[in-house]
């Protein structure tokens, strides 16, 4: 069954989190996916708080830059969550925005090489390994965390390059693909996430998570149109949706058969309707989705 979700963009407010979170929990939604965008909302903040405010809905943070982050604190964060909500936090890293990372002073001279060491760390840790490792961005000398998760828990990765995408596949237990990847982007990544498994000599599960820019309503065509012109991106064929629930679902269906796991839906910057929205997706587009 495809996974299907939807985005609480940070344009909005912190204040907004508590009633879109509790109404994605109602209505059946099966997850609500956040953002740590410079300079807006923290993701394990708001990550905690909803899971806090609600009972059933997966909650992602995708993602959490490594470079604003010691390995040791991630692990920490992640491990609390997952004991306090079993099952429900879905934590993805990446390397960040680079021009953020600079302006805050953490840019990285090999992004790479910083995202590789912090997710073969982090996910050592998680496992309730002690780790001793001296590379050439994370440092640890005999850490282990006191309280680890009580499972096994899934570490996504932010990904677009191919060389990223194959260090997913080798290293991370899922993928997180931006709203700028139509269907055949899809292909493409999961061709260079399985090679990157198959090096590593990965036979487990890899779940790939994909956003949908999607838009409802009179003038669903119009605001699409409008963010995608914005971020240069007008000419890309088949990236984005507007219409009714059918033609939304339909667009679900063309990036799950290249490869997406679960689709989130993600609402324009300037939504007039943000609860409306996650009605539409949960109400209307979930019952069409198989």
């Amino acid at each position: 069954m495809t996974g299907l979700g939807a985005v609480f963009r940070p344009q909005l407010p912190p204040e907004r989190l508590r009633a879109l979170a509790q109404l994605a929990d109602d209505t059946g939604l099966d997850e609500l996916w956040l953002w740590e965008d410079c300079f807006r909302e923290g993701g394990v903040s708001t990550a905690a708080a909803a899971l806090a405010w609600t009972e059933r809905v997966r909650i992602g943070v995708g993602l959490l830059p490594v470079p604003l982050r010691n390995v040791a604190v991630t692990a920490m964060e992640a491990a609390s969550l997952h004991r306090m909500f079993p099952g429900r936090p879905v934590l993805a890293v990446g390397h960040g925005v680079q021009d953020w990372m600079g302006q805050v002073g953490a840019r990285a001279a090999s992004p790479l090489t910083l995202l590789r060491e912090h997710l073969d760390a982090l996910r050592a840790l998680l496992r309730g390994e002690r780790l001793t490792t001296e590379g050439r961005y994370v440092e640890l000398d005999d850490v282990a965390l006191d309280w680890p998760p009580q499972g096994p828990v899934e570490i996504l990765a932010g990904a677009t390059g191919p060389r990223t995408l194959q260090l997913s596949g080798a290293a991370a237990d899922g993928t997180v693909l931006t709203a700028e990847t139509p269907p055949e982007g899809v292909r493409r990544a999961r061709r260079l996430i399985d090679e990157g498994r198959t090096s590593a000599g990965r036979t487990d599960p890899h779940r790939v998570v994909v956003y949908l820019l999607a838009a409802t309503g009179p003038d669903a065509a119009d605001r699409l149109r409008a963010e995608l012109t914005a971020e240069g991106l007008a000419d890309v064929p088949d990236l984005g949706v507007a219409g009714d629930a059918a033609t939304v679902a339909k667009a679900v269906e063309q990036l799950t058969e290249a490869g997406a796991d679960t689709v989130i839906l993600q609402p324009t910057g300037d939504e007039p309707d943000p609860e409306g929205f996650i009605r539409f997706a949960a109400q209307e587009v979930r019952p069409l989705v198989p």
